[in-house]
């Protein structure tokens, strides 16, 4: 069965995560926020099920989400600060990002203003990627950083709570896995999929 298969890579990642303790939840969380989908949402909640078998703290594992988010950043936003349009319209499909994307966060800077990066903090997958835009539109660097920090803090505490839950009751959400794992995996193979044609066809 598949999940014969995803097990040992989920266990892998739980052992990454217990070896390296917070500093690994910092480098990987740092990674995702560099433009590299390294999805929080399977950093995080290992977090979660570490800190409800007593091996890690739940306030210490958000920190470290939060600063790794706000070191993987710094590198993103400078690329668009000074790469800018440019760079994105030559290179920008690599990163998963076309040149609408910028539009569609500029729209939402005049919309809303730089609160804009806050709430971005917090949705999946655009999260992964706002840095660069900020990078390009010039935003402040202090408040992006002091709004990229606190947003991802409030991501960082939500998954690792999630983690906890899903230790809480591990039992039943593995049973649950090993029924519908084709149907789990095919369905986000589907999802990863248009997103990347999408973000990879030519304009």
């Amino acid at each position: 069965m598949l999940h014969q298969i995803i097990d040992p890579i989920l266990q892998m990642i739980r052992d990454q995560v217990a070896n390296w303790g917070y500093i690994g939840v910092c480098v990987m969380m740092a990674i995702e926020s560099a433009n590299i989908p390294l999805p929080s949402e399977a950093i995080m909640p290992t977090a979660g099920i570490l800190v409800n078998e007593g091996k890690m703290d739940l306030h210490l594992s958000a920190l470290a989400g939060a600063v790794g988010c706000v070191i993987g950043s710094i590198p993103s936003y400078f690329l668009g600060l000074y790469g800018g349009r440019p760079f994105l319209q030559k290179y920008g499909k690599w990163f998963l990002l076309k040149e609408k994307d910028l539009d569609t966060a500029d729209k939402w800077v005049k919309k809303y203003g730089d609160i804009t990066f806050f709430i971005c903090r917090m949705l999946p997958v655009v999260r992964t990627f706002i840095s660069f835009p900020a990078g390009v539109l010039k935003a402040p660097l202090g408040m992006f950083l002091l709004y990229t920090f606190i947003g991802s803090l409030i991501w960082c505490y939500f998954l690792t709570w999630v983690g906890i839950e899903f230790g809480k009751n591990m039992e039943v959400f593995v049973d649950l896995w090993h029924k519908f794992d084709i149907a789990i995996v095919v369905v986000g193979l589907v999802c990863f999929g248009l997103y990347l044609k999408h973000h990879l066809k030519s304009e």
